[in-house]
């Protein structure tokens, strides 16, 4: 009986692996395989080619420990065409086959690897053209005028001065405005000299005066 490895991941920190790994594990099942371990890399974008869960996996493939890796698809595995196939060569090398369950693919035969490629392929082809309409759709914005991200706070700074004047908190000064406190500390320091002076707290930070 082969010795099944499983590999799921989700990118961000509210999502599961359970759908994925509910059907690997019934995919296993059909085909026989007895599963050995399942690694898991929650909350990790597949733009990042090392995680913990992938490099355990590989480690353990060479050791010898796996004999067949699932995976629920390509994208969940690889970061791009590139990445993909240094995975496949090396897995080829080691003698583990790689399935994919979305796709439909198994690499123990030579169409399923043609075909893995091929879908990568046009999936990086996709995700490029993409980010270039986005870049298109922000020039286009830039040249029309329009504000592009978020729209920057509208504080006034005169209030803030005098409220600092009055004797509160950075910390105080950011519930008030709902603004962080790097951001009073800015409004604070591009204040004029004369109004940033008298903005300090009374007695801040001075020692107290001794009768000589």
């Amino acid at each position: 009986m082969k010795r099944a490895a499983l590999y799921a991941r989700v990118s961000t920190s509210d999502q599961n692996c359970d759908t994925q790994l509910l059907d690997l594990r019934q995919l296993a099942e059909q085909r026989g395989f007895a599963i050995t371990e399942t690694y898991i890399d929650h909350g990790i974008s597949g733009a990042r080619a090392k995680r913990p869960g992938l490099d355990q996996l590989m480690a353990d493939a060479r050791r010898g420990k796996v004999d067949v890796l699932l995976i629920w698809s390509f994208d969940r595995l690889a970061r791009s065409v590139r990445h993909l196939i240094e995975v496949l060569d090396e897995l080829s090398k080691l003698g583990i086959e790689f399935i994919s369950f979305r796709e439909a693919i198994d690499t123990s035969a030579a169409l399923g690897r043609a075909l893995i490629v091929i879908i990568g392929a046009i999936g990086e082809l996709e995700r490029n053209l993409i980010i270039e309409r986005v870049r298109a759709g922000m020039r286009r914005a830039r040249l029309e005028g329009r504000h592009i991200g978020r729209r920057p706070l509208e504080l006034d700074r005169e209030s803030i001065v005098r409220d600092r004047g009055r004797g509160l908190s950075l910390g105080e000064l950011a519930r008030t405005y709902r603004a962080s406190r790097t951001t009073i500390r800015r409004v604070l320091g591009g204040a004029p000299k004369g109004i940033a002076q008298s903005s300090s707290q009374p007695n801040e930070n001075r020692r107290p005066e001794t009768a000589a």
